[in-house]
């Protein structure tokens, strides 16, 4: 799940940054609008968080702008601004709201719980032959047995499950597990599919798809 993080307060957007990243989540980060714009102009997002107050003024306008257009994505602000028509104007234009201060806990659940809403509603728990993966809480068996996978792992293997047989890109792939910062000639997506496939085990079910991506069957 990919999120955008657009807060002035560099010390804030550093924690909140790190702490998404740490709970699996790839995470762009932006200081202002124009930023924010540029960002959302080439990448894709299941979830965007916003700081109402920015230099280039209130982002509930910005983000009003969008939704104008058919913008989907969902988006949470955060705010010291905490009065009772504060709170229904952003609920109003975005789809949650967190008053400063906040505890990092709580925004990892509202993200991921935003994140989910893109879409259709994904399935709890999706199974493929053996394979389950329960989404909800992020655990992952075969045979009934336990798999312990990285967030990474988890997010490569929930995508190749989601599409239900069909191939997915490479860069589908990257877009579900990580940000901006990897590197475009990077082999860390064949690394993790590479340690996905050992520890599912025996028979093999991710399959290379040779110039596409990878296929889970």
């Amino acid at each position: 799940m990919r999120v955008l993080v657009t807060e002035d307060d560099e010390n804030l957007r550093i924690a909140v940054e790190t702490s998404l990243r740490g709970a699996g989540f790839a995470v762009d980060v932006a200081a202002d609008l124009p930023q924010a714009d540029e960002a959302l102009s080439v990448n894709a997002y299941d979830c965007a968080v916003f700081d109402r107050m920015l230099p280039a003024g209130d982002s509930l306008g910005y983000i009003e702008a969008r939704r104008r257009y058919g913008w989907p994505v969902p988006v949470l602000f955060l705010t010291a601004r905490d009065t009772v028509a504060d709170r229904i104007a952003g609920l109003a234009s975005g789809d949650d709201y967190l008053v400063k201060p906040f505890a990092m806990a709580e925004l990892i659940v509202r993200v991921r719980s935003l994140c989910r809403r893109v879409g259709s509603p994904p399935t709890p728990v999706l199974r493929r032959g053996d394979l389950e993966l329960d989404i909800g809480r992020h655990e992952a068996r075969r045979g009934g047995v336990p798999l312990s996978l990285t967030a990474k792992e988890f997010a490569v293997l929930e995508r190749l499950m989601a599409a239900d047989g069909a191939p997915v890109r490479r860069a589908e792939l990257e877009s579900a597990g990580w940000d901006e910062l990897i590197a475009p000639a990077s082999n860390v997506l064949a690394v993790v599919v590479a340690q996905l496939r050992h520890k599912l085990g025996p028979p093999p079910l991710v399959h290379t798809v040779r110039g596409t991506g990878y296929v889970l069957r």
